[in-house]
């Protein structure tokens, strides 16, 4: 294959992704739901889903991106926004896998409802840090504002 061919796949490649995301935010955009990652995959284990006896991630899917259909639980990637809440309802550990780009760059893998949990305490936690941070100076300057007021 020549470079020039190889250039024009990458091309359409790049396109045709330019497209899928373009789609995603019109569709995010028609439900008022904000897309908080950049990128992001979702992978159902077909072997080990207990779908036809839950349907719990089914339920608990805001975007409605699963949806029961011949015989199995499916995703429409385009309505996945990757927010755990699939995850922690399964029944079934590593059965959905999700792995997920924030816009810091930062990569988040998990698949089971622990997992899961432990991210989400971590974000938590990083959260309050920083506003504790902004709410209250360092001690010196906190001191300093307490001499003033005396």
């Amino acid at each position: 294959m020549s470079k020039e061919g190889t250039k024009e796949i990458f091309q359409l490649l790049l396109e045709s992704a330019k497209r899928k995301r373009e789609e995603k935010a019109r569709l995010l955009e028609s439900l008022d739901v904000r897309e908080y990652f950049e990128e992001g995959s979702i992978r159902i284990d077909k072997r080990t889903c207990e779908g036809i006896d839950c349907k719990l991630c089914i339920e608990a899917c805001p975007t409605n991106a699963l949806y029961w259909g011949y015989g199995e639980v499916k995703v429409t990637e385009e309505l996945c926004v990757y927010c755990t809440a699939c995850v922690l309802c399964c029944i079934v550990d590593d059965c959905i896998q999700i792995t997920r780009k924030r816009p810091n760059g930062g990569i988040e893998e998990f698949s089971t409802p622990t997992e899961t949990s432990r991210l989400l305490t971590d974000i938590n936690t990083i959260k309050r840090v920083d506003i504790t941070k902004r709410r209250f100076p360092k001690l010196e300057e906190y001191i300093e504002s307490l001499i003033r007021i005396l």
